[in-house]
This record gives structure tokens, C-alpha cells and sequence, in this order.
């Protein structure tokens, strides 16, 4: 058994923390790369495994015990199914330079989800690795520990993935940065091809707001340096360090998301509002406000209902800075009854 495993197995019961094999951390997505809450449900597909990862055995977890996770507080049948078939479908491709070997397959061989108690608001989610990801587990002799909280409170896939990758080479003796091909950082954020083309939209639009996210949610800072050869940058060299006092990392992981980027920009943080996420808004003078100014009369409970479901069919977040004019408009358009 590799020493990641028995990192792992010590570690079972630490609930804010995750185990992840390097050769997974440092694989490049370069095929069907997997969505931000796919990503955050194979972090904790991984820590529920533990030091069983490599096993070929059934794990399994309950809904009940994905929804205590913040970010992916609001997963039913219906949201988990696409999820699985991302990881089922995405390709993670090794290089072990030492071996003169390059592996190429898969982390999820087979997932089922158990509904025959969904009436009673709960499910059984169970799922088998695949061959590839077993053998890269039991093998492995470097890992990245990484705080479960920073992950799930990363805001895109880009910071997810460039955030595991990172973290498995911290602790390696005297390196602090590591130079990449705009190819191979392209691969390793998981950006499609036909997709920030140009590395002024790459940077722009991928590696500098992950910097940003990472800087503000974890333990590291990080810092991307462009390397040309002539006009052209050719390659971006990541140089990283640990923090001494991570306490504004921590403080900022326990704010509400709302404001986040405009604490992190240094702007002015207006006031967001967020709509309940349960009961009525009998008791919320603005909503009441809002919905009495849209001309709608609706029961304030069943409008909240109605509004919540109508959010989630649409895959608007109840905190999401249009909240407001959405509801506005949903009234407006349910009307009097």
C-alpha cells in the first residue's frame, strides 16, 4: 500500500480534510473536463472513500450527508444524474516521467442512485472507481491534503483545478513555482479547445480571477508571471506560498458568499439581498414590499414556494445579485388571484 493510502486511513475521520492522490491533483482534464459541482461531488466521492480508494468495493453515501455540504446544499436526483456522467465521461491523462509512462483513463466506473425512499426526502448514492484511478491510489506515495471548506466554497472549476494541482507540490522540498506551456495550463484549468483562444482572455478570464478566488478562500498565495519569447507569452510560470496566519482565509470562508467579489476587488459592497430560502415572507418587509408594488396578492407563503421552485428549474442561485428584479418580474407576472 502506497503512503497516500495511509495518509488517507489516518486522516478517516478528519472531516475537514481531503486525501487526494498527486497523479489525480496534477492530471490534466484535457478531454470533457468536469463542471465546478461535479468536481466538488468527486472531492467528496474521494474523502468519503478515504483510505478504501483503491479498494474494488461499492462506497456510498446519502443525500442527507451531501446536503450538509455548503455549495451543494440543494442536489436531488435530478441534479446528481448529469453530475456522475461527467466524471464517468471525463478523461484524466498521467505522465510519470520516472516510469517513461503516460496513463490515460478514468476516475468512475459505475454509480447508481437509490430512490425507492425519495418520497421520504432521502437517497442512496453508491458508486465503483475505476481501474485507473485504483492503481494511481495504491500506488501513490504523494498526495495533496487539502481543506475540504476552501474547496467547496471555490467559486469555478478553474480555481478547483488549479488549487489541487498546487496544493500536491507544497510541500515538496525547495519548490515554491512551476513553469507552464500556455498548452499545458490550458489543459490543466480544463478550458475546451475553441475557448479563450487568445492568452489575454486566458488570463483574463481563467488564471487571474482563480488566483484571485484562491488567494482570498485558502492558505496560499499565489502569483502568475507571463514568460515571452518575443511578443508572445509562451509560458506562466505559478510561484505559491503558504501563509503564516491564514485568519482572514477563515474569516472570509464563514461570510455569506453575497459581497464576496466585491470584498475581494477592494470595491464597495453593496447590499445584496437573498431571498429565504425556506417558510414564507410574511415576516420579510421588502419582499412583501416587492411583491405588493408588482401588483400580485398571492398567498406569501405559496408565492415564496412558487418563486423557490421556478429559481431552481432556472438554475438562479437565491442570492444571486438579479434576485431582486427576478421576483419582481415573477410577481409581475403571476399577478393578481
Amino acid at each position: 500500500m502506497g503512503k497516500t493510502l495511509e495518509v488517507a486511513a489516518d486522516r478517516a475521520f478528519d472531516q475537514t480534510k481531503t486525501v487526494l492522490p498527486a497523479e489525480v491533483a496534477r492530471g490534466f482534464y484535457m478531454r470533457n473536463a468536469p463542471s465546478l459541482q461535479a468536481l466538488k461531488l468527486m472531492h467528496l466521492m474521494i474523502a468519503t472513500a478515504g483510505g478504501r480508494m483503491a479498494d474494488e468495493v461499492e462506497h456510498r453515501i446519502r443525500l442527507s450527508d451531501i446536503r450538509k455540504i455548503d455549495g451543494m446544499r440543494n442536489h436531488d436526483r435530478a441534479s446528481l444524474t448529469p453530475l456522475f456522467g461527467e466524471l464517468a465521461a471525463a478523461v484524466l491523462t498521467h505522465d510519470d516521467p520516472d516510469k517513461m509512462v503516460v496513463t490515460i483513463g478514468g476516475l468512475l466506473d459505475e454509480a447508481k442512485i437509490d430512490y425507492r425512499h425519495e418520497a421520504s426526502g432521502d437517497l442512496l448514492v453508491s458508486w465503483w472507481f475505476r481501474r485507473t484511478f485504483r492503481r494511481m491510489a495504491s500506488e501513490s506515495n504523494h498526495w495533496a491534503i487539502l481543506d475540504r471548506q476552501t474547496v467547496f466554497h471555490l467559486g469555478s472549476k478553474y480555481s478547483v483545478l488549479l488549487f489541487q494541482h498546487v496544493a500536491s507540490l507544497v510541500n515538496l522540498d525547495h519548490i515554491q513555482s512551476k513553469t507552464f506551456t500556455v498548452q499545458e495550463l490550458r489543459a490543466l484549468l480544463g478550458v475546451p479547445e475553441g475557448k479563450l483562444d487568445r492568452f489575454a482572455d486566458l488570463n483574463r478570464r481563467a488564471i487571474q480571477p482563480s488566483i484571485a478566488e484562491i488567494n482570498q478562500l485558502s492558505r496560499l498565495t499565489l502569483t502568475a508571471t507571463p514568460n515571452k519569447i518575443g511578443r508572445t507569452v509562451a509560458s506562466v510560470t505559478i510561484s505559491w506560498q503558504v501563509k503564516e496566519d491564514p485568519i482572514e482565509a477563515k474569516k472570509e470562508l464563514a461570510r455569506p458568499k453575497a459581497g464576496r467579489t466585491a470584498r475581494r476587488e477592494g470595491t464597495v459592497e453593496a447590499q445584496v439581498r437573498v431571498f429565504p430560502a425556506s417558510g414564507s415572507i410574511a415576516y420579510g418587509a421588502h419582499w412583501t414590499g416587492l411583491k405588493q408594488a408588482a401588483g400580485c396578492n398571492m398567498d406569501n407563503g405559496l408565492i415564496a414556494d412558487k418563486f423557490r421552485a421556478w429559481c431552481k428549474d432556472k438554475g438562479i442561485a437565491l442570492d444571486a445579485p438579479s434576485i431582486e428584479q427576478a421576483f419582481r418580474n415573477f410577481c409581475a407576472k403571476v399577478g393578481r388571484v
